[in-house]
């Protein structure tokens, strides 16, 4: 299942003040595992950025003054997300902003069908806890040390650690097709392979995630 990791900065908190987006980082979840494939710009606002949301992420008008305008990402960003599922925290915000931004160019708006909200899955699992990204960062053990502001993509980077751990901390299940399924037949490995993960470190993760990528390689594409 192929997901999208999604965060947005913006140049304040409501549409209704005509705020707009600065930044869009997406990271692609391959059965939760990050691929390579990242779609992350920053963008040229067309008005000015509020004092108290440069206090969170630090973009200066200037420094956004010769960026793209979100008229000239759209389509490529809309191909991105194209039939994925879309993973945020408190995805609301997100959302109401990225559609303004839609409906400004008459496009069609994302669907809030194809999105799930961290937040909520937090809210609900954690009730009367603070659930907020560096929270949740702390609850898991994640290190968030280069979060000094906030940042689209590296709060993708941190989201998608978070929402596997918010996912009973099970690593994905591996699903192959017919072809693949007969190669299967003359190796050792499962067909489905699912593990707790207790409290692991993020140099174990990455470690892990090499494994298994060498692991995939030399089975099935060797």
């Amino acid at each position: 299942m192929k997901e999208v990791v999604l965060d947005t900065e913006t140049t304040g908190l409501s549409i209704k003040d005509g705020h707009r987006i600065v930044e869009i980082g997406c990271i692609e979840l391959d059965n939760l595992i990050p691929t390579t494939n990242i779609f992350h710009c920053y963008l040229n606002p067309e008005r000015k950025v509020s004092e108290t949301a440069f206090k969170v992420h630090g973009y200066t008008d200037e420094f956004l003054s010769n960026k793209k305008k979100f008229v000239d990402i759209a389509d490529d960003f809309l191909k991105f997300i194209k039939d994925k599922k879309i993973i945020i925290h408190n995805a609301e915000f997100d959302i109401g902003h990225l559609n303004n931004e839609l409906s400004l160019l008459n496009k069609t708006k994302i669907s809030k069908d194809n999105i799930v909200d961290t937040l909520e899955i937090a809210r609900n699992k954690y009730p009367g806890s603070s659930i907020s990204l560096d929270a949740l960062c702390k609850r898991f053990r994640i290190d968030n040390s280069r979060r000094k502001k906030h940042s689209a993509l590296i709060d993708c980077e941190l989201l998608s650690k978070v929402y596997i751990n918010l996912l009973d901390q099970k690593e994905p299940f591996f699903k192959f097709n017919e072809e693949k399924d007969k190669i299967m037949k003359n190796t050792k490995i499962s067909k489905s392979y699912s593990k707790k993960i207790i409290e692991i470190t993020e140099n174990e993760f990455q470690d892990h995630k090499k494994f298994l990528e060498r692991e995939i390689k030399k089975n099935f594409f060797s």
